[in-house]
């Protein structure tokens, strides 16, 4: 059985997305809506976010800052999907606690070698 991944998103075309291209690639999927959500479905089994920048109830970087803040949570890999490429937010994210950043629209195959190199 794969890893198991939490996507974190407030577009439903994005969830599906980013779940279908997991899935496909072996890996089980908890999708979430906004980083309350994400916080309420996290469990041990999780062993990476992929979170959006801009949700309603609480953004990315609050979520990773939430995500962060427990011990078993602290070291998982984080990649931040999102709309923003401006280097003011990638360092906002960074300082949050985010691994990576990969800017919409996606290519699945990127993301996929982004998941692929950071659960190695």
């Amino acid at each position: 059985m794969g890893k198991t991944i939490m996507t974190v998103d407030d577009s439903a075309s994005v969830r599906q997305m980013v779940s279908f291209t997991l899935k496909n690639a072996g890996y089980d999927v908890i999708e979430a809506v906004d980083g309350k959500d994400g916080l309420a479905k996290l469990t041990s089994s999780v062993g990476m976010v992929i979170t959006d920048l801009n949700m309603p109830n609480m953004d990315g970087i609050e979520f990773i800052k939430q995500v962060r803040t427990n011990a078993q949570f602290k070291f998982i890999p984080i990649i931040m999907l999102t709309t923003e490429s401006q280097a003011g937010k990638k360092q906002d994210g960074k300082a949050a606690g985010a691994t990576g950043w990969v800017v919409k629209p996606f290519n699945p195959e990127q993301l996929l070698a982004v998941v692929q190199k950071l659960l190695r």
